[in-house]
């Protein structure tokens, strides 16, 4: 396990490693009550009922879901190559702590796009890569039920501090960790709702986030290799 400054990680160096890596764990190792499994919903609002309506929260919401531009960016940000196709895709995920950031690679595995006539989801899954200090799969859906027009953004996920975590990460998951995960779920949602909600219209904000990294701030590339 390597510690750096936080200024000198090159993050598009750490993103193109993660094409030769696998997942870090066997799926069918996922069962209770070794792993912790979620369910977070959150209600983005209402149209008419049926399929998706032009211009509507769920088409405007899609794009949102897609880039991953609902995370938390004091709790997670998410680096990834722009052209990259969303199906298969690596990405770099910031854990940020007072004074740590960890760099953890994922990748998206599932890419879903179905419609029945009591719904339409849209959503896509990612599963953590070799060196990520949890284990397990998250799932991101954009749902529309048809016959009351209610639109929801659905986080499920099962995961597990990863069994090679040393005393000291494992002390710091009890800690914080868990409240964390919650926290970014709830956090996700409002996210969500407050970029789809803003009655002024696009408003372009730069920079989009601000770094933060204090005086003495360090980051922690791959905590599990």
């Amino acid at each position: 396990m390597r510690v750096l400054w936080s200024g000198g990680v090159a993050v598009g160096s750490f993103l193109r490693s993660l094409r030769e890596r696998d997942l870090n764990y066997d799926p069918r190792e996922v069962r209770a009550p070794e792993w912790t499994f979620d369910v977070h919903r959150h209600d983005l609002g209402r149209e008419v009922p049926g399929p998706p309506c032009d211009g509507g929260v769920w088409q405007r919401a899609r794009p949102l879901v897609e880039s991953y531009e609902f995370t938390p960016p004091e709790i997670v940000r998410g680096f990834y190559e722009a052209a990259s196709e969303l199906l298969g895709r690596d990405m770099v995920l910031q854990a940020r702590l007072p004074a740590v950031r960890f760099l953890m690679g994922v990748r998206v595995t599932q890419v879903r796009d179905e419609v029945s006539e009591q719904h339409s989801l849209w959503g896509w899954s990612y599963q953590t890569l070799q060196g990520h200090l949890e284990r397990g799969r998250v799932d991101y859906e954009l749902i529309k039920h048809h016959d009351t027009g209610a639109v929801e953004f659905v986080a499920r996920s099962h995961s597990q501090l990863h069994p090679r975590a040393p005393w000291w990460m494992r002390w710091g998951w009890r800690l914080v960790g868990r409240r964390t995960q919650l926290r970014f779920y709830r956090r996700a949602g409002q996210r969500l709702r407050l970029l789809l909600n803003d009655d002024a219209g696009p408003i372009v904000v730069t920079p989009r986030t601000v770094e933060r990294t204090g005086r003495w701030s360090l980051t922690v590339p791959d905590p599990l290799l």
